[in-house]
């Protein structure tokens, strides 16, 4: 039997990796596929902090598919993933951002609205009747934190509260908001990061119109603080050679950011946020989604 590879998107983030071992573990269970989660990249801090907790061993890294089918979780653009995405079949998606996907043959597709992709999983895993592994549950648990910002994000739904708590339940996790908070600030400590390391740990790129766009974003506990190193940021980001590079600054404790901009189009970023860039840097106040607040004014502003 042909082993399908499980992963999520390049620079990946912890529902990437999260989901990627349950989506890969759910695939097994349900459909009987041999199976494997792996990644397009290393994990970040904040994630790391998350597989040690649960004594996870970071999965194998990949920057090519080496089988013949796929899943993919936490995204579906090509752009966004493995660079032989297009020579394998993908046997199924499981995904919370905009549709940009073709396939010559029904797949098994599930793209939701939710806070995070394990939640849609969380509730997979209820409609096959299948047992989530306590330490599977807590990577799970870590992803719904991650990426509603311990359900604070204007992306949490009203499915994310319910399968968080359950979720850690099932890990054995008594106070999920302190061990939450304990983890999104693991994630928060640039100073041991280089600026490369910083503008792409999250970061994806975008076509609005014509215009690609790399949005990169970083949290902190302390924007002002992350801007000391704008000069070193900013050379970094021309580095890149991007013809328009938006580098969010995210306050998970207070809910807002800052953005640095590099580009030709300081008039559609401006009119996208309703504000004014000042030495390339634009205020965004109650801002912490990407997908949410920062790519749907992009587009609508181009």
């Amino acid at each position: 039997m042909t082993k399908k590879l499980v992963f999520g998107h390049q620079n990946p983030d912890t529902d990437t990796i999260a989901s990627a071992i349950a989506a890969a573990y759910l695939v097994h269970k349900a459909f009987g596929d041999e199976t494997e989660a792996v990644a397009l990249g290393t994990p970040n801090a904040e994630t790391q902090y998350a597989l040690d907790y649960f004594k996870f061993e970071p999965l194998r890294v990949i920057t090519e598919a080496d089988t013949k089918q796929v899943v993919l979780v936490d995204h579906n653009e090509a752009a966004q993933s493995v660079a032989n995405l297009a020579d394998v079949e993908i046997a199924g998606v499981y995904d919370h951002h905009k549709i940009n996907f073709t396939s010559n043959a029904p797949i098994w597709f599930n793209n939701q609205p939710l806070g995070s992709v394990a939640t849609i999983l969380y509730y997979e895993f209820k409609s096959h009747d299948i047992e989530i592994p306590e330490e599977i549950a807590g990577m799970m648990t870590s992803a719904i934190v991650s990426d509603t910002l311990l359900l604070k994000s204007p992306t949490t739904t009203s499915f994310d509260q319910p399968a968080l708590e359950a979720l850690a339940d099932i890990a054995g996790i008594e106070d999920y908001e302190a061990y939450g908070l304990a983890m999104l600030k693991a994630g928060t400590d640039l100073s041991k990061r280089s600026a490369k390391e910083l503008i792409d740990g999250d970061a994806k790129s975008f076509d609005f119109a014509g215009n690609v766009f790399r949005i990169g974003q970083v949290n902190t506990v302390d924007i002002e603080d992350a801007l000391t190193r704008q000069s070193e940021i900013e050379e970094a980001m021309k580095a890149e050679d991007f013809d328009n590079f938006l580098f969010v600054i995210t306050d998970i404790l207070n809910s807002n950011s800052k953005a640095i901009y590099l580009g030709d189009n300081s008039d559609a970023v401006e009119k996208a946020f309703n504000g004014k860039l000042v030495n390339h840097v634009i205020d965004l106040p109650g801002v912490v989604s990407r997908k949410k607040q920062v790519v749907p004014p992009l587009t609508a502003a181009f």
